[in-house]
């Protein structure tokens, strides 16, 4: 069994990180979201200017910070059930009829064999690297045959998130090299260059079941969000609710795979694998791209 740890030969997470800013004004907003904080009071609290937080959350969402606030509440959530209702509605559903409605990542994936998969990634060479993104440092994880997993962390947590990662893999070798990674780090988080003609190619390493349910979460568009159970109807096992949020929490590819459009029947967003607050983050960073 494999007992490589995590390389990490610099600190890369950008100074003056927009995220770092996003994520404590997310906090504060979960933990006073009944009395929607204001601009002002959020501001306060992470130690912006209400000007600079504005232009902060519309440079890195493309949204000014109450439009984030509302797509990121849990009243907001609610309203997200099966009916696929837009994340965004009212004056933030510009964008959802139109000619150029939706931009959303285009994937196109394989699976290994189930044999492949026993193996516990005996054979296997995963190319690994740290890189910045919108939702803090990613560490992304590559074959031969296309990206396998992507995971984030926030500063002081790289080591234990590759440590997460290669225990799903524990035969396989793993050989850090950023010229592998950074091409998927640049196209993954860069709307720009997500084109129809050149799908994002990812490898799904995992059991049968939990295929089938990320090849489900590869159905719910930017925009949108599913039920549990509503995604376990889609894969012919409408009673297995709970074995879907396993699988959805055992996802490797996250954002590239969209776990975080999975949500609770309530319309809580239940949990994230990489923290409610990132969840709450991507889901308002989806928004501005909706938007736009």
């Amino acid at each position: 069994m494999s007992t490589q740890t995590a390389v990490l030969k610099k600190d890369i997470t950008p100074q003056g990180s927009d995220y770092e800013i996003v994520r404590r004004a997310i906090e504060k907003i979960s933990l006073d979201y009944r009395d929607q904080p204001s601009l002002e009071e959020l501001a306060e609290e992470v130690g912006e200017t209400p000007t600079g937080l504005q232009k902060l959350f519309t440079r890195w969402a493309g949204l000014s910070p109450k439009a984030f606030l509302q797509a990121v509440t849990l009243d907001h959530a609610r309203r997200l059930l099966d009916s696929g209702m837009p994340l965004l509605e009212t004056s933030f559903e510009l964008g959802m009829s139109g000619p150029g409605r939706l931009h959303d990542l285009f994937v196109t994936h394989e699976a290994m064999s189930p044999g492949d998969y026993k193996t516990r990634g005996a054979g296997l060479t995963i190319r690994y690297g740290y890189h910045p993104s919108p939702f803090g440092t990613a560490l992304i994880m590559a074959t031969d045959r296309g990206l396998a997993g992507l995971a984030f962390s926030d500063p002081g947590e790289e080591r234990a998130a590759f440590a997460d990662m290669s225990s799903r893999w524990p035969n396989a070798i793993y050989v850090e090299d950023l010229a592998a990674t950074g091409p998927y780090a640049a196209r993954i988080f860069e709307p720009t260059l997500w084109r129809p003609d050149q799908p994002l190619h990812v490898v799904m390493i995992g059991t049968d079941f939990q295929v089938r349910v990320w090849e489900a979460l590869l159905q719910i568009p930017m925009g949108k969000a599913r039920t549990y159970s509503s995604i376990a109807a889609s894969i012919g096992a409408p009673s297995a609710s709970r074995a879907v949020g396993a699988a959805n929490g055992a996802n490797p590819l996250s954002f590239v795979v969209p776990c975080h459009r999975a949500i609770g029947k309530s319309g809580d967003l239940t949990g994230y694998h990489w923290g409610l607050t990132r969840k709450r983050a991507i889901l308002g960073w989806e928004a501005g791209q909706v938007s736009s």
